[in-house]
């Protein structure tokens, strides 16, 4: 085979992969299916429908509907959120922010491999909780964020929008209106030319057929007449998966581990309401109208025929047997895209809303094929990075597990070398490997998530303007998952040259095709030419790092591309209370072999380090070396936060990341390379007590910000709560939500009530109004709300001066409520017993005030404060007036 013919296949491999990293994760085990999902897909195949799910956070979907939709309507199904979830609170972890979204967004992805749905999001960053659809557009983009919608709407076309929230308060939180909301101005705007013209270089406009809300029972009146509402019966029970959508739901829904949303399954009827918003109103069903057979392709019936004649004649127990009848499927399909290229030219892709499903239909009966025959592809390297400029040898494994010929012709790693020309058969059952070579070329990238690769703003993410994907080699072929098809007959007349872009042997994929994706395309992917009874098919294939656990036992994860070296700054924030230094370490993991140079902190006027600079030589690749940095303020330092930088030199080249495995059980190892920065934080702070217990709730990080000023904190786990334990305590301390989290507090708490009587200091942190393991948490009564201050600096009245909490040992004023991040507070107690004592009082714009941010209560000869104020976010953020509080909150009494 000629290199020209193997380059022209490997664009094809573009078309047949494009969408479907929309739905699955980089790094999975290769998809096998069961005779009876093939089934469903051959069912699947002949519904040319579409839908899109549309709301604001990770959670927000309704997975049931969903399941519906994708595997009992058959149809072409879309989750859009507009956040990842960035905002919220971890259960599972001490992850917060920008790593938390990374989580969730691949909770989301493995929510959609379980309930067949495709996952897609905006720019917009989950900046917290807002009460209002108002404060949530002073801070989004909003008009940015309706140029994703519509570009999602427009690249996959849905017939029908349906919302999970109303546009109003009924909605509750500001983001859920918001949704609703601009996706209404979606609906409109898809379909107009004139709005969001610079997306037209890549796809047309597009009208939805009607806007639906999924109202339920968050939004009904009890006893409100639903006659008026389309109905659903989305608990039905689908007999080729062995399960009903409420089955699958909730096992989708559970894979939200971090939000605790693990669910029971449902069996039976399930009603789903949906109202009519925009568009054509429909009297019965939410597709009345919408041709969904393959008529909507002109000339496509005779396909519909030819896979109903597959559908009847399909054998259970040899899916193989239907690969002839599958390639005459797909030859079918293959004369509907050449007369649409005849009618359209070569821009049909674009034009024709016919194309469309041409293009999606060739994915579906390619993908069907290789499941039909038992077609086995996996890449595998045996380490889980490279850095830019390594040579690695990775292992194709095939393997045909059908009585059908196939024949491998070629194989080759995109966009990294040569194509290795082949002529194998493949034996039923016996396994072809190749090893192929690659070299990542030294201009590659990190695989930093694409929108955490430049600094955003409060509400939003910035998407680079192009994102290299491949270089170096003899090839250099893009392989784009998520971009627009690009079929290779339109490469040399620019129809695809304006998505991907052969520069310097560098090849981009520019920031239009990125906005949408749920993740990055995988670090490398291999080109795979089959024959199949004498037909040429393509396929591509991730590579991925396999290993075998001797628990869990094989695992696989992304490729990652790391840099040289990687700069982690031990700890989050250091935090100065007086001129003493403090030692800072700095961790340099090496991310490829003989790595040497020099490592220094960058530091604000007034500080100083010693030594200045340390010089390093790692032999070995993902070795690590810990260097320790004396730093001081001097007396020219400022008082408050400011912030320093680690920076490695290696070559004259320097690097300012580090990096930071994320690995859960539920979802594939993410890595981050994040900005090597940490808050360094000068104030005048004063302490009493040394000794602090404390019991871990979700997860947080302030223990180690009462470690960064002075105490000394044991972590307690429940078994060590005992009296006489609790006694050498100066204060016990409650993680965030431990009411919540930790069961066996039920049985605790006369124990940690005696240790207050006897003149123990308690402090709790923020409880969930819902979910506590006892109805009670203080020593008397409360009653927790979900009420909470979203403005993180609202102006803060102090009702007792005189309290204690504000005055020993460090003075409380309103400086120490500047400068916090994201909220000031959040489940704040609706009432309280006349023993709990308020401290402060604040609110948002145009709310009564909120007094319980702090309650203190004497009780015995000891004191309980509970405080909804988030010093979980502010301690790591390195505010100087939180550490201040919880100082005073620990100190009291003392």
């Amino acid at each position: 085979m000629r290199i020209r013919s193997f380059r022209a296949a490997l664009w094809a491999v573009l078309a047949a992969h494009c969408s479907l990293v929309t739905g699955t994760a980089a790094a999975q085990a290769p998809k096998t299916y069961s005779s009876s999902e093939i089934l469903l897909g051959l069912k699947k195949l002949n519904v040319l429908g579409s839908v899109m799910y549309m709301a604001a956070h990770p959670d927000d979907e309704n997975t049931r509907l969903i399941a519906y939709m994708a595997n009992g309507r058959l149809l072409e199904t879309g989750y859009l959120s507009c956040t990842r979830g960035d905002g919220g609170q971890n259960l599972i972890g001490p992850e917060l922010r920008e790593q938390l979204g990374v989580i969730r967004t691949q909770e989301l992805l493995a929510a959609r491999r379980t309930d067949g749905g495709r996952q897609f999001f905006t720019r917009a960053n989950d900046f917290g909780f807002s009460k209002t659809s108002e404060e949530t557009f002073t801070i989004w983009d909003k008009e940015q964020v309706l140029a994703d919608m519509v570009w999602v709407i427009r690249q996959r076309r849905p017939d029908v929008l349906i919302t999970r929230f109303p546009p109003d308060a009924r909605a509750g939180h500001g983001h859920h209106q918001a949704s609703a909301i601009l996706a209404a101005e979606a609906f409109d705007a898809a379909g107009d030319p004139k709005r969001f013209p610079e997306q037209l270089k890549y796809v047309q406009p597009w009208q939805p057929k009607r806007l639906l809300w999924n109202t339920g029972s968050f939004f009904v009146k009890p006893g409100e007449n639903m006659d008026g509402y389309l109905k659903l019966d989305a608990g039905v029970y689908n007999p080729l998966l062995g399960q009903s959508y409420g089955e699958i739901a909730a096992r989708s829904r559970s894979q939200h581990k971090s939000q605790g949303f693990g669910s029971s399954a449902t069996r039976g009827e399930a009603l789903e309401y949906l109202q009519y918003v925009k568009g054509d109103k429909p009297k019965a069903d939410p597709f009345e109208g919408v041709d969904m057979t393959w008529n909507r392709v002109p000339g496509g019936a005779a396909v519909g025929k030819l896979v109903e004649d597959v559908i009847r004649k399909y054998d259970p127990s040899n899916p193989s047997a239907s690969v002839v009848g599958l390639l005459k499927v797909r030859e079918g399909i293959l004369k509907l895209d050449q007369q649409a290229k005849a009618l359209g030219g070569s821009k049909a892709f674009d034009r024709m809303p016919e194309y469309y499903w041409i293009k999606t239909k060739q994915e579906q009966i390619e993908e069907l094929i290789r499941a039909s025959l038992g077609l086995y592809m996996e890449a595998t390297l045996t380490e889980p990075t490279v850095a830019p400029g390594q040579a690695v040898a990775v292992r194709l494994d095939v393997l045909n597990r059908s009585a059908v010929p196939v024949t491998v012709r070629g194989a080759g790693a995109l966009g990294f070398g040569r194509d290795t020309t082949l002529n194998a058969t493949l034996s039923n059952e016996k396994t072809l490997s190749v090893r192929l070579p690659i070299r990542f070329a030294a201009q590659l990238s990190t695989s930093q998530p694409y929108w955490l690769r430049e600094a955003g703003t409060v509400g939003m993410y910035r998407v680079p303007n192009e994102l290299l994907l491949a270089a170096g080699g003899e090839l250099r072929i893009a392989q784009v998952p998520g971009v627009t098809t690009v079929p290779a007959q339109h490469l040399p007349d620019g129809g695809g040259g304006k998505q991907i872009q052969e520069r310097n042997a560098m090849l981009l994929v520019n920031q239009q095709n990125l906005i949408g994706l749920p993740e990055n395309p995988a670090s490398a992917y291999i080109g795979l030419q089959v024959n199949v009874s004498g037909t040429p098919l393509f396929y591509s294939v991730p590579v991925q790092y396999k290993s075998t656990d001797p628990v869990e036992g094989e695992k696989y994860r992304p490729l990652a591309v790391v840099p040289p070296v990687a700069v982690n700054i031990g700890g989050r924030a250091y935090v100065f209370a007086d001129n003493s230094p403090k030692t800072i370490p700095v961790t340099l993991r090496a991310g490829k072999a003989g790595v040497k140079g020099s490592v220094a902190l960058t530091l604000p006027q007034g500080w100083k380090s010693e030594p200045a600079s340390f010089n390093f030589d790692i032999a070995s690749k993902d070795a690590e070396q810990t260097v320790q940095f004396r730093v001081q303020p001097g007396a020219g330092a400022a008082e408050g936060k400011t912030e320093l930088r680690a920076v490695a030199t290696v070559d004259g080249q320097p690097y300012s990341r580090g990096y930071q495995a994320i690995e859960y059980n539920h979802i594939p190892t993410q890595i981050l390379f994040p900005e090597s920065v940490a808050p360094l934080v000068k104030l005048d702070l004063k302490r009493k007590g040394q000794e602090i217990g404390y019991l871990m709730g979700a997860g947080d990080e302030v223990p180690d910000a009462l470690r960064q000023i002075g105490y000394n904190v044991t972590l307690l786990k429940p078994e060590d709560i005992t009296d006489q334990n609790l006694r050498r305590f100066d204060a016990v301390v409650l993680g965030v939500r431990a009411y919540n989290t930790v069961d066996r507090l039920k049985t605790l708490q006369p124990t940690l009530l005696r240790y207050v009587e006897n003149g123990g200091n308690m402090v709790v942190q923020y409880v969930v109004n819902r979910g506590t393991v006892m109805p009670q948490i203080g020593p008397y009564p409360l009653t927790l709300s979900a009420d909470r201050v979203t403005v993180e600096n609202a102006a803060v009245t102090f009702l007792s001066p005189s309290q204690p909490l504000l005055n020993t040992p460090n003075k409380i004023t309103a400086k120490d409520f500047e400068g916090w991040v994201q909220e000031q507070g959040l489940y704040y107690p609706s009432t309280w017993d006349a023993k709990y004592k308020t401290v402060i009082s604040s609110h948002d714009p145009n709310e009564s005030a909120k007094e319980s941010a702090i309650l203190v209560a004497d009780y015995g000869k000891g004191h309980y404060i509970y405080t909804g104020l988030s010093l979980f976010r502010e301690l790591p953020a390195g505010v100087p007036g939180a550490y201040r509080l919880l100082t005073n909150m620990v100190s009291l009494g003392k």
